[in-house]
């Protein structure tokens, strides 16, 4: 997993999350943008899908706090496999976009590895 977010912030959010993988800390934001990862517009951020998304939470009684972060900075999903091989490449158009897990693993069924 890679951040922009300080260290306080990774090490709070790995604490929360009972993250058991490293975090990388890229403040500067340099794999973020070798991946094209650059800023959201408002409309990326607060379309339709990210509202979608908020309101499938609210009905499970999730209620997401305050974002802490840069809101506009894209995220984005990059599956590396041993070899340094990208198998997958996946720039968010907003919050809500992201792979499924389940898409994830059929990538990595089909590398064999």
């Amino acid at each position: 997993m890679v951040t922009f977010e300080s260290k306080n912030s990774a090490d709070g959010y790995a604490k929360e999350s009972a993250t058991e993988w490293p975090i990388l800390i890229d403040e500067q934001r340099y794999l973020y943008e070798s991946y094209q990862m650059h800023r959201a517009g408002f409309w990326d951020i607060w379309g339709p899908k990210t509202w979608w998304a908020y309101g499938e939470q609210f009905m499970k009684g999730n209620f997401p706090g305050r974002p802490k972060g840069d809101i506009h900075q894209r995220g984005g999903d990059v599956l590396i496999d041993g070899q340094g091989h990208i198998m997958l490449h996946h720039v968010g158009t907003g919050p809500a976009d992201r792979p499924s897990v389940e898409s994830i693993i059929e990538i990595v069924k089909k590398s064999g590895k």
